[in-house]
């Protein structure tokens, strides 16, 4: 039966931890820096080699890794509970580093600075979220609000909430936003409708809509970049 050698059998300067302490994190590659976060292997499969079947199985794309699940990571076999919660542990921590990069709160004056305010918090999820960022009259972001939350085909809007979150910040700009599990970030039927809903709505209250982004592992769709307002 096939024995890993383990990563003690390379030379030290190869070695993913050593490695990054004498040449820097910029220097590993994804499988070191996955290895060095599941620790150990077992007789088996050294670290280097479950981090090479764990790419294998995300067709080496670190996106698709990112929404793993515990369940999913328990699949490879030499992976136990305590290593799938550290790997979906970093993946969080590196999409709340993005989400938390900006903390001046911006000026969000097009499309991409849009979503660069909400990728972080959208792109990897298996299942719909409906965001909205509060504007003011300069632009500037007052707050970006969660409004609903569904499953992997869709979320229910309530335009009341999208509206009574707006008086309370005092907001006068509003910028719609919901993820596509799916990869496809073309709008749904459902997509333009609320998006036709909020934007009368919003008229009502002196309020102005500048756009409705779909967010994707991909990148994203906007409503306004595309004429759709």
């Amino acid at each position: 039966m096939f024995q890993s050698k383990g990563i003690k059998s390379l030379s030290v300067e190869d070695r993913p931890r050593e490695k990054l302490i004498d040449k820097g994190r910029s220097s590993l590659t994804n499988t070191e820096l996955l290895a060095i976060i599941i620790g150990a292997g077992n007789a088996h499969a050294s670290a280097i080699d479950l981090s090479n079947q764990l790419l294998q199985m995300a067709n080496y794309n670190l996106n698709e890794l990112a929404q793993f699940t515990i369940q999913d990571y328990l699949k490879i076999k030499g992976i136990g509970q305590v290593k799938a919660i550290a790997l979906v542990a970093a993946f969080e921590i590196g999409r709340r580093k993005i989400d938390s990069a900006v903390l001046q709160k911006p000026i969000v004056s097009n499309s991409r600075e849009a979503y660069n305010q909400l990728a972080g918090l959208m792109s990897d999820l298996k299942h719909e979220q409906f965001w909205v960022l509060y504007l003011n009259r300069a632009g500037k972001l007052l707050s970006k609000v969660k409004i609903s939350e569904g499953g992997t085909a869709g979320t229910v809007v309530d335009p009341k909430l999208v509206f009574s979150q707006a008086i309370n910040l005092l907001a006068s700009t509003l910028i719609l936003a919901h993820n596509h599990p799916s990869g496809n970030n073309r709008p749904s039927d459902a997509d333009i409708a609320i998006t036709k809903k909020i934007k009368e709505g919003a008229v009502l209250l002196d309020l102005f809509v500048a756009d409705h982004i779909i967010i994707c592992n991909q990148g994203f769709y906007s409503f306004a970049d595309e004429g759709m307002l």
